[in-house]
């Protein structure tokens, strides 16, 4: 998968490859059981017309460009760029990944010039898959009744993507943010169709963890917001020695006045040196919110309870033999 960074008025010159491409777009944000049918779909239309694929993302998200212009609060982001990126290259079906940058400029270009400099020109799409709530161009003037008027006079043709449900209702990125809001991290796994993860390195922290009997891996979360706080079982990969669980906290640490939230894992029965690995954390269970004590004895007690309950969980899926959730792939 080859990713390309396309800015308007400067086209790479292998954007719009020979004999054109398949074309789907969007945020993707979680590329959840719904994004990854939508990708799978284009992809059969790629196949058929023997064409490569190319998916079109943007950086930032709209959404967080609208918000930072009006100065209000961001919506919660499920993965940062490397994280789409890993998730997309791991379907194995891309062809071309390309990153639009979301500014100004892009917001006031018409729909249909959107049409006709990105989709056309640009990106040489010959064939279209994209859901019917898809808005685009200046105002969200541009829908999928635009693309079809002009797909016959442009030479592309145009798909309504599928749409995936789950319990009656559409699978949304904003389903999986208000799952995890609830701490339902169960819930967002189904609607993901593997458990939620971040990805960070391993950095030194204030080694208040190893103080306190419990020295924790402290991951960089670099987002503004995290979609989920509280405490939790987790399962570690990407580190020597293979997965691992422990016990995150992921939040401010409102018990030493934290300011800033972090992320923080006690790996169980581990006692090495994680600093500076590239680690994934998989939320596999609820166990509490955070909250304040009132002193660090307080905490260290709490703590020893979190740890008690995340290896009763654990064992209580050995002995039922239920794995924890993996990547549903083909079956989403």
């Amino acid at each position: 998968m080859d990713l390309i960074r396309l800015s308007h008025g400067t086209t790479p010159p292998d954007a719009a490859p020979v004999g054109g491409a398949v074309v789907t777009i969007g945020n993707f944000d979680g590329v959840h059981r719904g994004h990854r049918a939508v990708i799978r779909q284009a992809a059969e239309r790629a196949d058929a017309l023997d064409l490569p694929l190319t998916v079109v993302i943007f950086e930032p998200l709209p959404r967080e460009f609208f918000a930072e212009r009006h100065g209000v609060p961001p919506v919660a982001r499920l993965t940062r760029l490397r994280e789409r990126f890993q998730a997309f290259e791991a379907l194995g079906v891309i062809d071309r990944l390309v990153l639009m940058p979301f500014n100004a400029r892009l917001a006031g270009m018409s729909a249909e010039a959107f049409v006709n400099e990105l989709l056309v020109e640009a990106l040489g799409a010959r064939h279209v898959v994209i859901g019917d709530d898809f808005r685009f161009g200046a105002k969200r003037a541009g829908d999928f009744a635009l693309l079809e008027s002009m797909g016959p006079r442009l030479g592309f043709g145009v798909e309504r993507a599928v749409t995936v449900t789950l319990d009656g209702e559409r699978v949304s990125s904003t389903r999986v943010r208000a799952a995890l809001e609830a701490r339902d991290v169960a819930a967002a796994a189904r609607l993901l169709g593997h458990p939620f993860f971040l990805c960070g390195r391993v950095m030194h922290g204030d080694k208040r963890g190893r103080q306190l009997g419990f020295p924790t891996a402290n991951i960089a979360l670099r987002r503004r917001l995290s979609p989920l706080r509280g405490v939790f079982l987790v399962r570690m990969s990407g580190i020597d020695g293979g997965p691992r669980f422990g016990v995150a906290n992921i939040g401010t640490r409102p018990t030493v006045d934290g300011a800033e939230a972090r992320l923080e894992v006690f790996v169980l029965d581990f006692d090495g040196d994680l600093y500076g690995q590239l680690a994934t954390v998989e939320f596999l269970a609820d166990i509490r919110d955070e909250r304040r004590f009132e002193s660090l004895d307080a905490l260290v007690e709490q703590i020893g309870a979190d740890v008690a309950e995340a290896r009763q969980l654990l064992d209580t899926h050995r002995r039922a033999g239920t794995p924890w959730p993996v990547d549903e792939g083909e079956t989403a």
